[in-house]
Parts: C-alpha cells; structure tokens; sequence
C-alpha cells in the first residue's frame, strides 16, 4: 500500500471535517448575525410607528366633534388628506410639525376609519391594494397587489368630549427594509463560500502541519522496524550458517562440534543482549520501567565504571583517565544500575570512536543544582549533521554496521532514555577529526 496516498487522504479527511465544522459554525454566526440585524431593524421601525402614531394621536383627538366625521382642523394637520369620494384637500401644510415631516419622507402613509372599519380619508404614501377594513390586531404587516410590504400600527381615536370616533392606522413601506435585508442576504450568501474556500485551504495547511508529527513518528517506526530486522538477521543468519555447515560434514569430530556450539551461544548472547536493549527501551517509552530512588553517588560510579571499562580501554590503546573537581561526594537520587549503565555507554562509545593513541577523560562536576559528568574524547568526530541524530535508535555515522565500532547501535538511545528518566539531559559538541565531548547533567540531591 503507498502509505503516502494514506496520508494524503488522512489529510484530506482531516481538512474537510475542519472545513465542514467551520462551516457550520460560520453559517450558524452568519443566521444569528442576520435574524440580529433584523430584529434591531423592524423593533427600531416599530418605534417610529409608535413617535408618528402617537403624535398624530394627540393632536387629532382635540379637533375631533362628531364620530366618523372630518373637521376642517384636520385638513390643517394633514393638507394632503384624500377622502374616500372626494378629491385631495389642496392645502398647504405646516413643514414644522413632526407628523407632517414624516408623513412626506415617502415612506408612511395614515388611514382614517369610522366605527365599523370603512375607509374615510387617506394621506401619505399610495397604499392601492391595501384592505380597507380595521383589523383586530394593533400591529399589522400587509401585502399590495404590487407586492410591496407595509407595517401598520392602529390606535382609536376619541372626539373631544371622549366619544369613539374611529380608528387611526399610519404604517410605512417596507421597500427599503427588505431591500436592506436582502443586500444582507446577498452578502452572506456571497461571503460564506469564499470563507469556506479560506477556511478550507487554511484547514488543509493546518491538517498538513498536525500530521507531520504522526508521518515523523510513522517514518521513524518504519526506519526502526527495518534498522531492528537487519541487527536481528545478521545474528540469525550467523548461527545458521554455522549449523549447516556442520550438518554437511558426516562424522564432525569433537572439536568442530565444540566450535559450532561456541559460536551459536556467542550469536545467541549477541542476540539476546539486542532483544533486552529493545524491550528495556520499550519500556522506557511506554514508562513501565519506573525508577526505583535510592542514594547514588556519582564518585562510586565512576570508580566502578573505570575499573571495569579499563581492560577495553587498554586493547584499543586508547589512554582513559579520570577528573574529579569537586571535593564533597556527589549524590543523585534514581536507579544504580540503570546510572551505570549510561556512563557506561558513553565511555565505551568513546573508547570505540577514538584511534589508538587518543585519549578519552571522564570528569565529574557539579553545580548548585546539577551533577556535571563530561566525556571527552580525541576521537573521530562528527559532522554537524550527526549530531541530531546520534541518539536515534540503530544510527551509526557513515551507515557503519561493523563489528569494529561496537554493537547494536543502541547505547547511546539507551543512555539517553535513562537520562530523561532520572530529570536529566545529554548534550553533546563535536567536529569532525577533533573529538566529542559528551555532557551528562542530573539534579543533584538537596541537602535537607
């Protein structure tokens, strides 16, 4: 399977359901966006309904003497009043009443009404197709027969002396609301795809940059599956070639026998050493392997790690000395044998990566919070580029799977784990064909 189609689409699933749910989430914003809009529109039309209503109102009741009969005051109050049979009243209007100013900005329109609901007089707006009876409700929205919308509020009206006269409607077109709400409408309905497109093209970047830790984790599983194969096979493929070499020969004396089974237990302990190196970081990753504290001093395990590390030291002609600068005895809290075990690891990285004739000198330090140990070596060195990944599992520089520089290729992870384990650190400088210098920090153990 091309696991890098499976990426891909990983991505792209991941992408579209980004995509998908900012989607509904920008169309949910955008419908509470509009109905916002909307509701503050038409609840601020109501109040000018309500202002031109009531102040017609006011000053219509007191010219007001007979139910259902027009008085020539409110020719003056309204100049434009057109009775239902009868031409318009040509009169002109007083432009400083509030009523009248709002009656001739071209929206509002005001019926007058007798008792049962007929028509008396309008004036205002053309409201042709409008119903011409009251309605029981005091707020009203009515279709024309052009099909323009109007919003209507109706009050009763008293004569002077408190008698019902009729009813007083004054509404307005909606023409302009509407064709507010639709730019708006239009303007969603353009701006959600194109911030769907921004949304998606930012989802797919977002989904390539979330992946690319998983696709790391996946190559480097990939790279330690193949790099474990070919340690495991070269042991496997020793002992049984040894095997059937000797199931060729007839009668194998006692001394070939002896040598075949030498060889099978020196792979056999090859291959056992790597299966515990892999299960013992397994467990470290998955932090099964928990650190059991005791009181460690540092002074003891260099002693002990120079004593046993001499001999190999010796048989590579490599001169190893030992530097201690503080004059107290160092004390971390964690695992002995798992301590030893790091400084042995880098002690013998150094001895195996240094020509005869170099040097490698293990120092211990410390400061207020930290134990310093310092492995430095006139070895090899290592380019630039090595040195981020000298800690991976199976690296070697130069691809170097030789018995000559040492076993699996897993000292170095393994003494990095165990660092991590314990709050610490390794950190390491280099240059090609001037040496390394390794350095082990681990806190140091209050004093209480």
């Amino acid at each position: 399977m091309n696991h890098n189609q499976l990426f891909r689409q990983t991505r792209l699933q991941l992408a579209c359901w980004y995509a998908g749910v900012m989607g509904v989430i920008l169309a949910l914003c955008g419908w509470g966006m509009y109905e916002s809009i909307s509701h503050a529109h038409w609840m601020t039309l109501d109040r000018e309904l309500e202002s031109v209503a009531g102040t017609l109102h006011d000053s219509l009741e007191p010219v007001l003497q007979e139910p259902a009969k027009l008085e020539p005051e409110v020719a003056r109050l309204l100049p434009d009043l057109c009775t239902e049979n009868e031409l318009c009243w040509n009169r002109k209007f007083n432009l400083e009443r509030h009523a009248i100013g709002a009656l001739h900005q071209g929206y509002y329109y005001v019926r007058l009404l007798d008792l049962t609901g007929n028509l008396i007089a309008v004036a205002g707006v053309n409201t042709d197709g409008l119903p011409g009876r009251e309605g029981a409700d005091t707020w009203q929205t009515f279709t024309d027969s052009k099909g323009t919308r109007f919003h209507q509020i109706s009050v009763v009206l008293h004569t002077e002396d408190g008698r019902d006269w009729g009813s007083l409607q004054v509404g307005r077109s909606l023409q302009e609301f509407d064709d507010y709400l639709g730019a708006v409408k239009v303007i969603m309905l353009i701006g959600l795809p194109i911030a769907l497109l921004g949304v998606g093209t930012a989802s797919w970047g977002l989904a390539g940059v979330a992946m690319q830790p998983i696709y790391q984790s996946y190559r480097q599983i990939q790279q330690f599956t193949a790099d474990a194969a070919h340690e495991l096979r070269t042991p496997l493929a020793a002992i049984r070639a040894t095997v059937e070499s000797n199931l060729r020969v007839e009668r194998p004396n006692f001394e070939e026998i002896l040598d075949t089974l030498k060889t099978v237990n020196r792979q056999n302990l090859r291959l056992s050493q790597l299966v515990n190196d892999l299960l013992l970081l397994s467990r470290m990753d998955q932090q099964e392997l928990p650190v059991k504290p005791s009181l460690c001093c540092l002074n003891d395990l260099i002693s002990d790690v120079e004593e046993e590390i001499a001999a190999l030291a010796i048989a590579s002609f490599v001169k190893l000395t030992i530097e201690v600068r503080v004059q107290q005895a160092v004390q971390v809290k964690g695992n002995e044998e798992e301590l030893y075990r790091l400084l042995f690891n880098l002690v013998s990285n150094a001895i195996q990566y240094t020509p005869a004739g170099g040097e490698v000198n293990l120092i211990l330090d410390a400061s207020d919070r930290h134990a310093i140990i310092e492995i430095k070596d006139t070895g090899i060195g290592m380019l630039p580029q090595d040195l981020n990944r000298i800690f991976d599992r199976f690296y070697r520089i130069n691809s170097d799977r030789s018995r000559h520089t040492g076993g699996s290729g897993l000292g170095l992870a393994i003494a990095l784990a165990i660092a991590k384990t314990h709050q610490g650190n390794i950190q390491v400088k280099s240059e090609l064909g001037q040496g390394s210098l390794f350095t082990v920090r681990l806190p140091i153990l209050e004093s209480g």
